[in-house]
């Protein structure tokens, strides 16, 4: 079956940036949407990207557009967030979520987390 594992989180100063890595098993070819997911706790999860599967469509949330890019590595079979000029805002657990195809409301398979801190 499918799994997720995200790496790449850390400790960064304001205005800085980050790369998050989404590594992907069990499967080849480019058949599930993958999306990045943060989460503070006490508060509701937030998507913040998704890419479908085949035409690659991306999609971004309001607060991060602009300043976060996902992209897909087909060799290596891993799904990065570019994350620049970082806010306090975005410190929180990002994750990665995959289902079949397309981008949706519910998603079936998810990694562990990895933090993400931003501050002075």
């Amino acid at each position: 079956q499918l799994h997720l594992a995200e790496s790449g989180g850390g400790l960064v100063q304001p205005g800085g940036s980050l790369r998050l890595s989404c590594a992907a098993s069990g499967f080849t070819g480019d058949t599930y949407a993958i999306a990045w997911f943060r989460q503070v706790p006490g508060k509701e999860r937030q998507e913040v990207s998704c890419r479908t599967s085949g035409d690659g469509r991306i999609y971004y949330d309001n607060s991060v557009k602009g300043r976060f890019t996902m992209s897909r590595d087909g060799a290596k079979n891993t799904v990065y967030l570019q994350m620049n000029s970082l806010k306090p805002d975005d410190t929180a657990v990002y994750y990665c979520a995959a289902r079949a195809h397309t981008c949706g409301y519910t998603y079936d398979y998810w990694g562990q987390g990895t933090q993400v801190t931003v501050s002075s």
